[in-house]
């Protein structure tokens, strides 16, 4: 039976986290770098194998691996693997910070990834320096180079909208996308436990650019039912797309069709909802699929009609590293 909640929303695509450590030390997300936890225990390749089985059986068609970053994770290519071979999941997605991508996207693409989305908040090699704090910029260009020379199905660039650090940039990106077969997504910065205070001073929305991109022949593409939250634009000039994600627009969440799973094992409804529900104990044998998948309906049937971001509640969330963002 297919995963839906209270208010007929459908759920045919899952974010799973292998890990939530990260190897960049972003200013919204983790500025002090990551905080390594010995107890920290990640999702094993056989646990991985049966979290995404069951929420196979339940409809859900496509994948997206993150973390953290995925790539730090040394069984990354058995894992796409696995989860290739499972029936019914039809695409698997990436998001990762490219710092490796150059060497490791043939491998992986050879392995069943489909998809992959590329997080770059500046293509100014300084500015993309001072928001990452790393001096990767380089690697990361070539990545994407590579990640068009192998051919996935699809290529984003994510870029997170930080007033006074990158909001002036559009052109660039547009400049960027219009020969390349690339989306550029712009994603509003969101407020979380640990960086409120640096949302209260960089949060730029990203009216500015709809505004823009509507006034300037780009036109609003349809969406596929296991795609995100993202407005796609497209115009007749540009080989590339603009991709829009706006959290604190009116009735973001009525077309969710998304859930997570944590690195540590616990489903999670919402980006910003509470701890979320523990499934471990469901994945250490093949056995317990059943138990999993009623336990799955059971928590989806409680999913809230939003996230209440645009009311100020951040939920249990402390950075977007920590359940996958």
């Amino acid at each position: 039976m297919q995963l839906s909640d209270s208010f007929g929303r459908k759920f045919y695509y899952l974010r799973l986290s292998i890990t939530d450590v990260c190897n960049f030390k972003c200013e919204y997300c983790l500025p002090n770098g990551y905080q390594h936890d010995k107890k920290n225990c990640f999702l094993s390749l056989d646990e991985i194998r049966r979290t995404v089985t069951a929420f196979a059986q339940v409809g859900t068609e496509k994948i997206r691996i993150t973390g953290g970053e995925p790539a730090l994770r040394k069984d990354l290519t058995q894992i796409i693997q696995t989860i290739s071979a499972i029936d019914g999941i039809k695409k698997i997605a990436m998001t990762t910070n490219g710092y490796n991508l150059a060497k490791k996207a043939q491998e992986w693409k050879d392995a069943g990834l489909n998809q992959i989305n590329i997080s770059v908040d500046s293509l100014n090699p300084h500015s993309f320096n001072k928001i990452t704090g790393v001096n990767r910029f380089d690697d990361v260009m070539r990545g994407i180079d590579k990640a068009l020379e192998v051919g996935f199905d699809k290529i984003k660039i994510n870029s997170v909208l930080i007033k006074n650090f990158n909001d002036h940039e559009l052109s660039l990106f547009l400049e960027f996308v219009k020969q390349r077969p690339i989306e550029m997504r712009f994603i509003e910065l969101m407020e979380c436990g640990e960086t409120n205070s640096f949302f209260e001073k960089h949060h730029s929305s990203g009216n500015t650019i709809k505004n823009n991109l509507e006034s300037s022949g780009w036109v609003l593409n349809d969406k596929a039912k296991d795609d995100g939250p993202a407005l796609v634009y497209s115009h007749p000039e540009y080989l590339g797309k603009i991709g829009l994600i706006m959290p604190y627009s009116k009735d973001f969440c009525v077309t969710c069709n998304r859930l997570r799973v944590s690195s540590l094992g616990k489903m999670h409804l919402c980006l910003f909802g509470d701890y979320g529900t523990d499934i471990r104990e469901h994945l250490q044998q093949d056995s317990q699929q059943q138990q999993l998948i009623s336990l799955l309906h059971q928590s989806v049937a409680t999913k809230e009609v939003s996230h209440y971001l645009q009311q100020g509640n951040t939920g249990q969330t402390p950075h977007l590293a920590s359940i996958g963002g």
